[in-house]
């Protein structure tokens, strides 16, 4: 389907007025960063709509899959947004414009939508952004300097990052931000990142393993002389 049949025919195809927007989270260059999508002159959550004829956790794993290539995604749910004036139609207005493609108030784009927010950890090297037919550009931003985006995109952003700071409290999670093998420096230069503070080394490294979740490997991992710690791994099931 190209873009103007999209705009034509998409009601038919999609539930009217509900969306799906997805944080994809990195961790690159000691930065937590997030993938975003440029329309126009803004940036945009990677994101899509729900088939009539699929669930929304099935729209979420498409929806990921499509974006990052990668073939079982981590994802959970973050939260709904749906404002009584979350509408795009200046957005959509100058963006269809801008391309030759007739703009009416009456299009199905032009309404309010509910959107169903994720956010999904995902190792950077392993993540090949994919752009859509209308997007311009693909960049990973730091979480902490976002650039100007659409409507309440960045607030879905930040919710996300506070959000990620308490759920790695409650369970293990930033092992998807990391290759398949790491070492602890590694995992705890991670968390205070996340966490934005100082944690003491040694403790974290007793509650990590304590957890029971990372086995360690026999494999050192040589980063410089004198300094070679084990590389970890998570448990398989």
């Amino acid at each position: 389907m190209d873009f103007k049949e999209f705009i034509e025919n998409g009601e038919k195809l999609y539930l009217p007025n509900l969306s799906v927007d997805m944080v994809i989270i990195a961790f690159h260059k000691g930065q937590l960063k997030c993938l975003l999508l440029q329309i126009g002159g803004k940036w945009l959550l990677p994101g899509g709509y729900i088939l009539r004829t699929e669930s929304v956790e099935d729209a979420t794993v498409r929806i990921l899959r499509e974006r990052t290539g990668l073939k079982d995604p981590h994802f959970k749910f973050l939260s709904v947004f749906g404002g009584e004036d979350r509408k795009f139609t200046e957005e959509w207005r100058q963006f269809l414009e801008n391309n030759n493609i007739y703009f009416t108030e009456g299009c199905w784009l032009n309404d309010r939508f509910v959107t169903l927010a994720h956010y999904s950890l995902v190792d950077f090297e392993k993540t090949h952004p994919v752009l859509g037919d209308i997007d311009s550009a693909f960049q990973w931003f730091n979480m902490d300097a976002l650039p100007n985006m659409w409507m309440d995109h960045k607030d879905i952003v930040l919710t996300a990052k506070e959000r990620l700071k308490e759920d790695i409290k409650q369970e293990q999670l930033t092992y998807n931000l990391l290759p398949n093998e790491f070492t602890m420096p590694q995992l705890h230069q991670l968390h205070e990142t996340i966490l934005g503070e100082t944690l003491d080394r040694s403790r974290f490294q007793k509650k990590m393993i304590a957890s029971g979740v990372f086995e360690r490997l026999p494999k050192l991992k040589k980063e410089s002389p004198g300094r070679n710690p084990y590389q970890y791994r998570v448990k398989k099931a």
